[in-house]
């Protein structure tokens, strides 16, 4: 049996898939990110919005209580003290619906991802040469 999943196209898509107020949370995530890592591109991966800048650097979902955040596993383990307020696994967060995102650890987070993802590109290059 085949179920009806929905994909998307584009993180517009996306994004318009939710109500008004969920948009507008999801809107300014996206510029919150872009603004951090104004060379990744945006895409959808795992049906998720996501921004790529050498390999995935993060992807965000909403769901009916809460915003999820995946800056991959050390993204979490670099600011560990700051989330455990909020729940979240291995390479995750959820930040309640009803509270205001936290943009400025966010920040924080995206540039980590770029810096390590930087990095692990450097690495790879000089074992190519």
């Amino acid at each position: 049996m085949e179920e009806n999943k929905i994909t998307f196209g584009s993180i517009d898509e996306y994004i318009l898939g939710f109500p008004p107020e969920i948009q507008e949370t999801l809107n300014k995530l996206r510029k919150v990110i872009k603004e951090s890592a104004p060379d990744a591109e945006e895409k959808i991966s795992y049906q998720m919005p996501t921004f790529a800048f050498h390999g995935n650097l993060v992807h965000f979902a909403a769901y009916k209580n809460h915003i999820g955040f995946y800056p991959a596993p050390s993204g979490i383990d670099e600011f560990k003290k700051e989330l455990s307020e909020y729940k979240g696994a291995k390479g995750s967060v959820q930040f309640p619906i009803e509270k205001p995102l936290p943009y400025e650890l966010i920040t924080k987070i995206v540039n980590f991802r770029v810096a390590e993802n930087i990095a692990r590109a450097e690495e790879k290059s000089k074992k190519n040469i």
